[in-house]
């Protein structure tokens, strides 16, 4: 299926699962065939995310290996792993203050007539998964094939380098192993291929799904708190086009032309990791190197997720603007850096974005039970995060590539 057709696709199922979502919702709400609409038709979307996961641990595995094997030496790992970060801790800082500012500006939850949960009241978020000891000890598996098993992308990655650099050391006698491997990516992408056909239908499933679960009436209820997070989304790929225009001129804007049939992928099914193998072909055919897409990509997965970031923030200051809690800007700044620190150990944590939160609400004694608020619209909302994360990731990707010279035209 050519990648325009499949685009078109995607957005004539995202509309009409609006539509048969509504109908649902309406007819439904009283019979109770919503919510077993909604179990039956969520195992399209289930199978699709299923089939993609699939996909995904041997193609960062191999990928990775053979880009870090190619690579050589450890100094030219060490330089591309510290150009790579330092993009990371730099977007990531960016996206925060954004989402402070932001917030700031529309005062979302200022004048919202909402029922509030008592101050008292649990989100049953589990917090005790976010501690740096846990995450430290997290990062290195205990077995490969676990990780695998687990899709523990972080964990996939670390023992990729490993092997990566100790296959390396064998020079030309471990070339047809690489050659081997390299084969496996590309079968996992023609895989992703097939996989992709069903995508549509996965479209449709999710967005009907939430729809019919929710209606709309929760998107009018919260349309002042979604609408000032989308424009600030909105904002937030606009500073990040910017930034990375200063180091990719104006190919910048053929790279996002390029992505949005992975952004669409990832909006629609609310999965960034739905859009990894699209957008690993995208940023190679757009011109960027293997070797440093397949490290940079996968890394960028666990410690570069901007929308996600961005939500830490605005969400947070929300929900202190519902409960009408004055937050001076130093204790709005001091809670910038800790959630710079904290998020990034979100890789693997369920409902990350959300755990985040209620954690960092407890630190700055706003009412965890806050979190409870957002919960009902927080699907619609993962659909612009991931959307974010796959671009921003994909900019990375471009703007590491260029820096090391590996950036063809």
């Amino acid at each position: 299926m050519k990648s325009n057709k499949l685009t078109q696709f995607i957005l004539g199922a995202m509309v009409l699962g609006i539509i048969f979502g509504y109908l649902i919702n309406w007819y439904g709400v009283q019979s109770g065939l919503s919510s077993q609409y909604v179990s039956y038709i969520s195992i399209l979307t289930d199978v699709f995310l299923r089939l993609i996961k699939m996909i995904i641990a041997p193609l960062v595995f191999s990928t990775l290996a053979v880009g870090i094997a190619r690579m050589g030496d450890a100094s030219t790992i060490g330089r591309v792993g510290l150009k790579t970060f330092s993009w990371f801790i730099s977007m990531s800082v960016v996206s925060l203050l954004l989402g402070l500012v932001m917030v700031n500006l529309l005062h979302p939850g200022t004048g919202l007539d909402l029922p509030l949960p008592e101050m008292t009241a649990s989100s049953t978020l589990n917090k005790n998964s976010l501690n740096l000891a846990d995450f430290v000890k997290h990062i290195f598996p205990t077995s490969i094939i676990d990780a695998m098993g687990k899709n523990e992308i972080l964990q996939i990655v670390v023992f990729a380098v490993f092997f990566g650099v100790a296959t390396a050391s064998f020079g030309e006698r471990a070339h047809e192993f690489l050659r081997n491997l390299d084969m496996l990516s590309h079968i996992m992408l023609k895989i992703t291929t097939a996989v992709m056909k069903f995508a549509p239908v996965a479209v449709f499933a999710a967005v009907s799904a939430a729809i019919a679960e929710n209606g709309l009436a929760i998107l009018m209820t919260y349309g002042k708190f979604m609408l000032s997070f989308y424009a600030a989304i909105l904002t937030l790929w606009i500073v990040l086009i910017l930034i990375s225009s200063v180091v990719l001129k104006k190919r910048v804007f053929h790279l996002v032309s390029m992505l949005r049939q992975p952004i669409l992928l990832a909006f629609t099914t609310a999965s960034s990791e739905a859009a990894y193998p699209k957008t690993l072909e995208q940023v190679e055919r757009f011109g960027c190197s293997n070797k440093i897409a397949s490290f940079v990509l996968p890394v960028g997965y666990s410690f570069n997720l901007d929308g996600s970031m961005m939500y830490c923030t605005f969400a947070a200051l929300f929900i202190a603007q519902v409960y009408g809690i004055e937050m001076p800007l130093t204790q709005q700044l001091l809670m910038l850096l800790v959630l710079m620190i904290t998020s990034k150990g979100i890789a693997g944590v369920p409902r990350a974005s959300l755990v985040v939160i209620a954690a960092t609400l407890s630190q700055f004694h706003l009412p965890e039970a806050g979190v409870l608020l957002i919960l009902g619209v927080d699907h619609f909302l993962d659909m612009a995060r991931s959307a974010t994360n796959v671009l921003g990731n994909a900019l990375a990707t471009a703007v590491v590539s260029k820096w090391e010279g590996e950036l063809k035209q």
